[in-house]
């Protein structure tokens, strides 16, 4: 479900650009059309003002939501429906301007840089990257979604990997080099908003550019939500033909050719909710989900990597022994934490260390098994750094996951356990 999580993060962020770009043109859209609730009633900011003052009341309610977010939703999971080659064609469009939009910010943003805007490096501290870095990860959810495109590549043994590598290359130097250039130009304070980019440039006076950002970024933006939008159905497709979804989820439309209803359910499920959720919230709610659903991959990895029987593994990664590296990593991670957890007990309380005692434990638990199975090193490492950074996401965000766990769980013991189609070859 973080596919369709994250594209609601994305469509309230195309829709802060969209405002923006109508401003621009001097077509306002009401305030309290833009924003969910929640951000209103907070009133932080002269938007939020005249949002929360001048929304229309149904009884004693406020009615505020987000309609441009809602609106780039029902078109992408039109676009998705009609069939994958248009998804395709309008992905590479939108892809190709982003791109040239990215490169202009970094090289006219360069020239605007100023060093002490860098100063303090890191502000927060080592601790506070690992934050930042759990509560953006879901950035990254692009790159698996690839996967999700298999039946319809021509050779995916060849093809998938390689198409990630270049893109989780290409994009983290691209991330870098922005996040450098944004700070540079203003301090990072000021960076709290929907559309960064547009905003530092409306900032040195630059409003023109600002404006090619803002309608580049209107369509652009859309083409991540392109790639999750066409990756969510063709999930639970998958899962569908393999028993743990009704069969309806795996229904293909007789003439578009992609999963109709799964792809009407997609829609609802980012479009419906998009009008009012929060940002920060729906953004950490994605990370934490995407942080768990690649520790199971790279579970799954070594689990298939050590299974004679499982034919469809396929796919292979360069091998090295983790049992050289885990022992020498594994007492390091438990000796630095434990040092911290202590320091947190004494200032947070003893229940703000769960999720690291639990982190704790899965190392040892991962370390001892690598020894034992000579298991790959890579994706060891892979499930352990993403284990690690669930646990800076935060008591709320964790809260919130169970549940959201817990529901995916009651879905399968009602359903899936009962019809699933592996569990009856095996």
């Amino acid at each position: 479900m973080e596919y369709a999580i994250g594209n609601i993060a994305v469509a309230i962020s195309w829709s802060d650009y969209f405002t923006t770009l109508m401003e621009g043109l001097g077509a306002h859209i009401p305030e309290w059309l833009t924003m969910d609730y929640w951000t209103a009633q907070a009133q932080t900011g002269e938007a939020q003002q005249l949002a929360w003052s001048n929304a229309p009341m149904l009884g004693n309610i406020r009615i505020i939501c987000d309609l441009p977010a809602f609106s780039i939703s029902v078109l992408i999971a039109y676009i998705t429906y009609i069939g994958i080659r248009e998804s395709k064609v309008s992905a590479n469009i939108m892809v190709a301007l982003k791109m040239t939009v990215i490169l202009i910010v970094i090289v006219v943003g360069a020239f605007y840089v100023k060093p002490e805007n860098w100063s303090p490096f890191m502000p927060n501290g080592f601790g506070g990257i690992l934050k930042g870095t759990a509560a953006v990860f879901f950035a990254y959810i692009g790159f698996d979604a690839i996967s999700t495109l298999a039946e319809e590549c021509k050779d995916p043994q060849r093809d998938l990997p390689k198409s990630m590598i270049y893109s989780l290359v290409i994009c983290t130097v691209i991330y870098v080099l922005i996040a450098l250039v944004l700070t540079g130009m203003t301090n990072y304070t000021l960076l709290d908003v929907g559309d960064p980019m547009a905003f530092v440039f409306n900032e040195i006076g630059l409003d023109w550019l600002a404006g090619v950002i803002a309608v580049s970024a209107v369509i652009a933006t859309a083409s991540v939500m392109l790639v999750f939008q066409v990756g969510q159905p063709r999930i639970w497709m998958s899962m569908s033909r393999d028993g743990l979804l009704p069969s309806v989820f795996s229904k293909i439309h007789p003439k578009y050719k992609t999963p109709s209803f799964s792809t009407i359910l997609a829609g609802a499920l980012v479009s419906i909710p998009a009008l009012f959720l929060n940002l920060n919230v729906v953004i950490s709610l994605t990370s934490i989900g995407t942080l768990f659903a690649f520790v199971l991959v790279c579970g799954g990895v070594l689990v298939m990597s050590h299974d004679p029987q499982r034919t469809r593994a396929k796919f292979k990664i360069p091998y090295f022994n983790a049992k050289y590296v885990m022992p020498l990593i594994a007492p390091a991670i438990v000796w630095i934490l434990g040092i911290r957890m202590v320091n947190m007990a004494g200032e947070s309380g003893i229940a703000s260390t769960i999720p690291y005692f639990l982190f704790i434990a899965l190392t040892i638990f991962v370390s001892v098994y690598a020894v034992i199975k000579n298991y790959s090193l890579i994706p060891v490492l892979g499930l352990i750094s993403c284990a690690y950074l669930m646990c800076e996401s935060g008591t709320s965000n964790w809260i919130a996951f169970l549940t959201w766990l817990l529901v995916g769980q009651l879905l399968y013991f009602v359903y899936g356990y009962k019809h699933s189609k592996l569990k009856l070859n095996n």
